[in-house]
C-alpha cells in the first residue's frame, strides 16, 4: 500500500494506480461535490483577479515591449488534466525566442529572462493572464504546475507514475510549488511528483487556501515559487 512520508508520497511505495487510488482518505477520486466547490472557487477567485488586475496590464505590456523586441504575451501549449493540452498564456518575461522550439530546464538565474522579465517574476505578474486560463477551466488555482509536452514524454518515460499528475486540472501554484524548488533536474522532477501526488490524495478546501497563503508569502521571499 502506498505509504505518505514528510507530506509527499514516495514513489517507491506505489505498486500500481489503483495503489494510489485506494489511499485511505483519498480525494484522487473527488466526489461531484468536492469538485463543484473548488470549480467555483476558481471561478470566483480568477474573475475577481482578472477584474483587479486588468487595469495594470496596459502598463506591463508597454514595459515588456519596452525592455525588449517580441510579442507582450508568451503563448505555450502544456499538458492539462487528462493528458489534453491547452495553451498557458504569460507575460513574456523571457527573450524572444527564447527556447526555439526546444524545451529547456528552468532556472532561478537564467540569462535568458529580461531585465523587465526579472522583475515580473519576483512579484509574479508575469503568471497574471493565467487568471484566463482558470477561468477558462484549463486550470485550477492550486494543483500540480503543467508541464510541456515534450517534457512530459521524457519525465513519462523515466519516472514511473509521472502521468498521475494528469488526475486532476494544472495550477497556478500547488503543493510542490510552496515546499520544494524549481525541477531543474529528473530526480528534482521525481521529487516534485512524491508532493504532486500527496495534493492529489489529500486535496481539500482547508489545503487550498493554506497553499494560496504559504504563495503569497513566497512572493516576499527571494526565491520564486516554481
Amino acid at each position: 500500500m502506498a505509504e505518505i512520508k514528510d507530506k509527499r508520497i514516495p514513489l517507491d511505495t506505489i505498486s500500481g494506480e489503483a495503489d494510489f487510488l485506494a489511499l485511505p482518505g483519498s480525494r484522487a477520486s473527488a466526489h461531484p461535490a468536492w469538485r463543484g466547490i473548488k470549480r467555483g472557487g476558481d471561478v470566483l477567485f480568477s474573475a475577481l483577479g482578472l477584474a483587479v488586475s486588468f487595469p495594470f496590464w496596459p502598463f506591463i505590456a508597454a514595459a515588456v515591449k519596452l525592455g525588449s523586441k517580441g510579442p507582450v504575451f508568451y503563448v505555450q501549449d502544456r499538458v492539462g488534466k487528462g493528458g489534453r493540452r491547452f495553451s498557458l498564456i504569460k507575460f513574456r518575461s523571457m527573450v524572444e525566442n527564447a527556447e526555439n522550439g526546444d524545451p529547456v530546464w528552468a532556472k532561478i538565474d537564467d540569462e535568458r529572462i529580461t531585465g523587465v522579465g526579472r522583475v515580473l517574476r519576483r512579484i509574479h505578474m508575469d503568471e497574471w493572464p493565467q487568471l484566463w486560463n482558470i477561468l477558462r477551466g484549463d486550470m485550477s488555482l492550486v494543483g500540480p504546475r503543467p508541464e510541456r509536452p515534450g517534457f512530459v514524454e521524457e519525465l513519462d518515460g523515466k519516472i514511473p507514475f509521472y502521468r498521475l499528475r494528469h488526475e486532476v486540472k494544472p495550477g497556478l501554484t500547488g503543493w510542490a510549488q510552496v515546499n520544494y524548488k524549481y525541477a531543474a533536474s529528473l530526480e528534482s522532477s521525481r521529487i516534485k511528483l512524491e508532493y504532486d501526488l500527496y495534493y492529489i490524495a489529500r486535496w481539500s478546501p482547508a489545503m487550498d487556501i493554506g497553499i494560496l497563503v504559504r504563495t503569497i508569502g513566497k512572493v516576499f521571499e527571494k526565491e520564486s515559487v516554481a
